[in-house]
């Protein structure tokens, strides 16, 4: 066979051909097709990839060499000696789906005709002696009603399952046929009375395309199916998913389970609570992992998912298996004050030391985490050494595939500035050591000077080691606005300041001036004068400036009244509403800026994600102590919606929610 498909590919015009992907010309489309012959058994998916790229794509429609390469393909997708046959039929595959899905005009003229021609065999792939093949074909189906044909013959599960996936999506299809869509159902139906687990729970999942209410009838199926000890080592070796090469493990079932009832919350709270109690604790933990997975997302996703979630991660902290433990621990640490009924049960782990591949940290670690968001001095003693360990061997994060992981460790200590005696000789040891050190792993130094920042004057004792990185190139910017932060009492920081100003070029010159002058080491006007003169005059390009700046100067800043509101037409919302808090601060009249600060009350109400700028504009509403009744009404609808006030998708979501609803509440104190 390959002498004779050699002399075959030699006999097409191959110069007059085109390619999709310039890099793959058909001159090389020949030569991968030779090798394939010639290889035969030998063949692997490597040598196949060019082939992806040189004959058709979604956005490209289907190439001329394409056309001529087809009936090699098929000949050597239908060889049972060729090694590569699964990655042709995916091609197969591929092909044909882009055929139904590209932009007109892409596809070669010729490709229908020869695809027509090609098709009794492509077909018969459907019934090839292996699994691996038939799996692969079953896109190859001339729809419904091909894959109906291949249900009442297969007898394999590890292609009955993936076929019954692939009917519940084309007769789920609006244009599907009804007498299509009723033999299907019948299929569907019998199927959830199989004698076989792993079967049932395959059309309750098909189904759901077709009737979204029936995971929801079929709950207690999904849950006997998922525990049932029979089949607890076989869903990894039949559950194929579309678009994956590899079965999928009962975990990931499972976990694909609880998305059927996105849309249906209490449904999914339900199933979650059942699941976990239903499990087995000794042989089970992989759907305990499944579970907290899943919990995670609702945790970052609604409020109203805390009291489902709260029992389910406080059973699972004691739980044999560490990958169980982690996941728990983790959860408790973003319900924060809701779980000190746990508290007890987190100390418990503070020297458990076991860890979770491709997961970040300990279970000590996020039972310390948990801890000090309960405020729990039991979290404090080695608290900042427990944050820097892992970062004092060249630590990365490159490794770490999801959640959970480790919390930022400003995001562990900013909020602990109570207990800012306490913590604060660890942190300017740590400050010292990277100073003095060229070579020290300094990576978390800007989290500490965040975290300094954060605390204002409790931080003051640590006046020098800020000082002393305002000489540093990396921090000086970081190291500048904490100084600020602690205010007249940092006097002693103004020569360092000073020093830095000569070595930056004028851009700079600005804020240095005016960090300068925050903390009593410049004449005011020099730095109204050095900030002001940042600001875009009217009728340059707006917009240019430290406008956010120049709120701090009060009615000193006068004289730049003008450029302020010039400001306000600014395209960028940021702008503008920095624009706006100065234009009040100025003029002590809060009315001109009031549309401004509205609008981004608004337009977060409406969906937008400009969370930093929303923080402003309220933090300045509360201080003006003046709302509109359009703003009134915006910020209660906020704070009575359900889902999280943030753009994140970990434990974050869950800080930024707090911080945001705990200032909705203080502006809407504001009496009207």
């Amino acid at each position: 066979m390959a002498e004779l498909s050699a002399r075959a590919l030699d006999g097409v015009p191959w110069d007059r051909l085109e390619s999709i992907d310039p890099t793959a010309p058909p001159e090389e489309v020949r030569r991968v097709l030779r090798r394939l012959f010639h290889k035969g058994p030998e063949s692997t998916e490597d040598d196949c990839w060019k082939l992806f790229d040189a004959l058709g794509g979604p956005g490209d429609g289907i190439s001329s060499v394409a056309t001529a390469a087809l009936p090699f393909l098929v000949a050597l997708a239908c060889d049972p000696l060729t090694g590569a046959r699964a990655s042709l039929v995916e091609l197969l595959a591929s092909l044909s789906e882009v055929r139904g899905s590209a932009p007109a005009g892409s596809v070669d003229p010729g490709w229908s005709e020869a695809w027509r021609h090609a098709y009794p065999a492509v077909r018969s792939l459907l019934a090839d002696p292996q699994p691996a093949v038939r799996r692969g074909a079953i896109p190859l189906a001339d729809g419904p009603r091909g894959l109906l044909e291949r249900w009442r013959t297969e007898r394999d599960l590890s292609v009955r399952v993936p076929v019954l996936f692939a009917l519940g999506r084309l007769v789920a299809a609006p244009e599907a046929e009804t007498p299509m869509v009723d033999e299907t159902r019948a299929v569907l139906d019998t199927s959830l009375r199989d004698p076989d687990p792993v079967l049932r729970a395959a059309a309750v999942v098909a189904y759901a395309d077709l009737d979204p209410e029936v995971p929801v009838r079929e709950l207690e199926l999904l849950l006997e199916a998922l525990t049932d000890p029979a089949a607890r080592s076989r869903w990894g070796t039949v559950w194929y998913e579309r678009g994956y090469e590899y079965p999928s493990d009962r975990e990931s079932v499972a976990y694909g389970a609880a998305v059927l009832f996105d849309d249906k919350p209490a449904q999914q709270r339900l199933f979650l609570t059942r699941l976990s109690a239903e499990a087995s604790p000794a042989e089970d933990a992989d759907l305990l992992r499944a579970v907290l997975d899943r919990c995670l997302l609702l945790l970052v996703s609604c409020r109203s998912a805390e009291s489902a979630v709260l029992p389910l991660a406080g059973g699972a902290l004691d739980h044999p298996d560490v990958s169980v433990r982690v996941r728990a621990a983790h959860l408790l640490g973003m319900l924060g004050p809701r779980a000190t009924a746990y508290a007890d049960r987190l100390a418990a782990l503070l020297d458990d030391s076991a860890e979770v591949e491709f997961l970040e940290g300990a279970v000590s670690e996020h039972a310390c985490w948990a801890l000090t968001r309960m405020d729990d001095p039991r979290a404090l003693p080695g608290l900042v050494d427990r944050l820097c360990a892992p970062f004092r061997e060249q630590y990365g994060r490159s490794y770490c595939t999801g959640e959970p992981r480790r919390p930022e460790p400003v995001d562990v200590l900013a909020p602990l500035r109570a207990h800012a005696d306490t913590l604060l000789p660890s942190i300017r040891e740590e400050l010292r050591r990277s100073l003095a050190d060229p070579d020290a792993h300094g990576v978390l130094t800007a989290d500490f000077l965040a975290t300094l920042k954060a605390w204002e004057t409790d931080a003051l004792p640590a006046l020098p080691e800020i000082t002393g990185y305002v000489n540093d190139r990396f921090h000086w910017y970081s190291a500048t606005e904490t100084l600020v932060a602690l205010g007249p009492a940092a006097a002693s920081a103004v020569p360092a300041l000073r020093e830095r100003m000569s070595l930056e070029p004028p851009a700079n010159h600005p804020m240095l001036l005016w960090a300068i002058w925050r903390i009593g080491g410049a004449d005011p006007a020099e730095a109204l004068r050095a900030v002001g003169g940042t600001l875009s005059a009217e009728g340059e390009k707006p917009f240019t400036g430290s406008v956010d700046r120049l709120a701090d100067f009060g009615a000193e800043a006068a004289p730049y009244t003008d450029r302020v509101r010039y400001a306000l037409t600014a395209d960028e919302s940021w702008t503008r509403t920095g624009a706006a808090i100065a234009l009040a601060s100025i003029t002590g009249d809060p009315a001109p800026s009031l549309p401004f600060l509205e609008e981004e009350i608004l337009a977060l109400t409406a969906g937008g994600e400009w969370y930093g700028t929303f923080q402003d504009a309220l933090r300045t509403l509360i201080r003006l102590r003046t709302l509109t009744p359009a703003t009134r009404a915006a910020l209660r609808i906020l704070r009575d919606q359900d889902h999280r006030l943030s753009p994140r998708a970990d434990y974050r979501a869950v800080l930024d929610d707090e911080k945001l609803r705990a200032l909705i509440d203080e502006a809407l104190d504001i009496p009207s």
